[in-house]
């Protein structure tokens, strides 16, 4: 396992590390949810094997976080970049929490220090969220976290058999240290 494989984020209340198989129970809770699937990419997982088989091994261009509780270690959600672009500085995120922890603020605690690793660590110029339009909370976010709306890609995802469009939302790495307290001013040059 490579060193970035490795990586372990701590908040306040938050501990996030790779996401591993023996996660799939509680990553089940999310991608086995209707509701919590209704805005991503896929349909929800029919059951834990189908989860278990959507948990793919960490590469350069895509990895995958589990959000647990710090004190308790209960599997709440997940966090992930993808189509990571190491030669343009670029890479997209995704994230999902389980039904029972949404509008507890945990998603923006988790987004924070996986943040400050996708432009630091990753040394990534640019990073997007593909957010669609009725994703209000995800919406809202983002935008709390200093993405900006970059305009609908209409119909851009095929989803059971319909197309769903999707908010092109970015951030940029001097956009984010400017909102970050103490953060490094410096910034690699592409």
């Amino acid at each position: 396992m490579a060193a970035k494989d490795k990586l372990v984020f701590t908040t306040e209340r938050l501990k996030l590390r790779p996401l591993a198989p023996s996660d799939a129970k509680g990553l089940h809770t999310a991608y086995g949810d209707p509701d919590a699937m209704r805005f991503w990419d896929c349909a929800p997982s029919r059951d834990l094997a189908e989860t278990k088989a959507r948990i793919p091994r960490n590469t350069p261009h895509f990895a995958m976080w589990a959000v647990l509780s710090r004190d308790t270690r209960r599997f709440l959600g997940m966090v992930n970049y993808h189509h990571r672009h190491a030669g343009h500085r670029r890479l997209a995120i995704g994230y999902i929490l389980a039904r029972e922890h949404w509008r507890k603020g945990l998603m923006s605690e988790a987004l924070v220090p996986f943040l400050d690793h996708c432009f630091g660590a990753l040394a990534s110029h640019r990073v997007e969220a593909l957010i669609e339009p009725g994703n209000v909370a995800s919406r809202a976010l983002a935008e709390k976290l200093g993405f900006s709306s970059e305009g609908l890609l209409r119909d851009h995802l095929c989803v059971e058999g319909r197309y769903r469009s999707v908010i092109m939302y970015s951030l940029l790495a001097n956009e984010w240290r400017a909102r970050q307290p103490k953060a490094s001013r410096t910034q690699p040059s592409c």
